[in-house]
């Protein structure tokens, strides 16, 4: 690495967009996606799709919690 850099020609925000949608990662136990892909593959759909039932009834069971 250098000591210093010249950021004198710099742009802020040239990449910025605030528009952009970012997708997060999320890494399931060993167990519980083999448990998903199992439904998934009985449904004959994708497990992102089974996963966003899931977590949509649990939001529906804690809402009914409140």
């Amino acid at each position: 690495m250098r000591k210093e850099y010249d950021f004198s020609k710099a742009v802020r925000g040239k990449l910025y967009r605030p528009d952009s949608k970012l997708n997060i990662p999320v890494y399931l136990d060993d167990e519980v996606q083999a448990f998903v892909q199992t439904i998934a593959k009985k449904r004959k759909t994708d497990y992102s799709s089974v996963v966003n039932q899931l977590l949509r009834g649990d939001m529906k069971l804690l809402e009914t919690m409140k």
